[in-house]
């Protein structure tokens, strides 16, 4: 099985994740897949086989070397976002000339470069596409795809040397929960990668502090022919909470380091109303600012209807560039390999995160690289095939580069 057929064998299992479950992993269709890739892990003759209770799948690729050559780890994750739909993920590979993708002509859903201008990067390219209805799931199927391929040929060619080798799948990165259970004593390694970038070249070794908060609004509710003086609609504290936040400060209108707050729920009655944010910044102070605006406001809301308005706020990660940059010669082995194949880096911040964020914070530095795929979590969703064959040759030439260094 080739990294193409290996990647649309994967997609084909429905792993999004779900918030509202309260397991790990959240959602059955994680594990059916962690399943198949013991299979195939055992397949290919790697050791140290194991899959947890949690979903938390790992192996070792041994040394080939007598030389001392640190021990580090590629990880990836098995599910796909809840945004929109991965069951019966339909994919095809299309030879890019140009000009728009019909992706679903009964719906007139259309891959164009008109809104998606990244696409004319890709012309003469084959790029795997969804039919329209569903994500793709290259996020991060790509990049299990890519690590697997990567182990596999480094297993079938032992003329390239290399130090001892971890991989790495967890379930739940994209709610956030993905490190929660993750043993970094048990994984082993001095440093690691995340195969979890977009496109071609990308290097990320920063990304957002992050923060989850709910605000909720209760109300008084009464008949409406005599309400003056007694009615209070909680669903309009809600609205003109929202107004409070600044515009500029929200994610339509922000790029590269700028934050914001992002609304990404509401619901209310006359009752009760609730609002859902997250909260963005590279910076630690302005993150530390925005929460700290968001109590300000919940205390002027309380000051106008006393009692009215609570606060629930979480941090959820913060970023890697604290703990990644001190060792910054992880980054700088992964830009040389990525120039070996012929790849131009692409070092930038994640205006997100990744499991490498919390990871990092937890004693395992981990730099994130890309897998290939672009416009993630919807069905405008492209892996170009050619990206993601030189994610698979970075991660072979990252262990062949450390193990000549060492």
């Amino acid at each position: 099985m080739n990294l193409t057929e290996r990647f649309l064998k994967y997609v084909t299992f429905d792993t999004q994740s779900d918030e509202e479950r309260g397991t790990t992993p959240s959602s059955p269709g994680q594990l059916v897949l962690a399943l198949e890739l013991e299979k195939e892990l055992e397949a290919i003759g790697l050791e140290d086989i194991t899959l947890d209770d949690n979903c938390y799948l790992m192996a070792t690729l041994p040394a080939n070397t007598a030389k001392k050559v640190p021990t580090i780890g590629f990880i990836a994750h098995l599910d796909t976002s809840p945004d929109m739909s991965g069951k019966n993920v339909t994919p095809r590979i299309v030879s890019y000339k140009g000009g728009d993708i019909v992706l679903c002509a009964e719906e007139n859903v259309v891959l164009s470069p008109v809104m998606f201008p990244e696409l004319n990067d890709y012309k003469g390219q084959d790029i795997i596409v969804t039919n329209g209805k569903t994500l793709l799931g290259a996020d991060d199927k790509a990049g299990v795809a890519a690590i697997i391929s990567a182990v596999q040929y480094l297993k079938d060619h032992p003329e390239i040397e290399h130090g001892k080798i971890r991989i790495g799948f967890t379930p739940d990165e994209e709610i956030g929960q993905g490190a929660d259970h993750f043993d970094v004593e048990k994984f082993g390694c001095e440093w690691a990668y995340t195969i979890d970038g977009g496109q071609i070249g990308e290097l990320e070794y920063e990304n957002f502090n992050a923060a989850g908060a709910k605000v909720t609004f209760k109300g008084l509710n009464v008949h409406p022919g005599y309400a003056k003086n007694k009615m209070l609609n909680a669903s309009l504290l809600a609205i003109e909470f929202a107004s409070w936040l600044p515009v500029s400060q929200r994610p339509e209108h922000t790029a590269g380091y700028e934050g914001f707050y992002h609304l990404t729920n509401m619901s209310g009655t006359i009752e009760e109303a609730s609002l859902s944010y997250i909260i963005r910044d590279h910076v630690r102070t302005l993150f530390e600012e925005k929460k700290e605006q968001l109590r300000l406001l919940v205390k002027r809301m309380n000051e106008i209807h006393p009692g009215s308005t609570t606060l629930e706020l979480r941090d959820q990660y913060y970023n890697m560039r604290e703990v990644v940059e001190p060792k910054k010669y992880i980054v700088d082995l992964a830009f040389e390999a990525m120039e070996a194949v012929g790849v131009k880096p692409l070092v930038k911040p994640i205006r997100g995160g990744t499991d490498g964020a919390r990871l990092s914070f937890m004693g395992l530095p981990c730099p994130n690289i890309f897998a290939g795929g672009l416009n993630f979590h919807g069905r405008y969703e492209f892996l170009p095939v050619n990206s993601l064959e030189k994610s698979m040759q970075t991660i072979i030439k990252i262990t062949e580069l450390l193990a000549q260094k060492s």
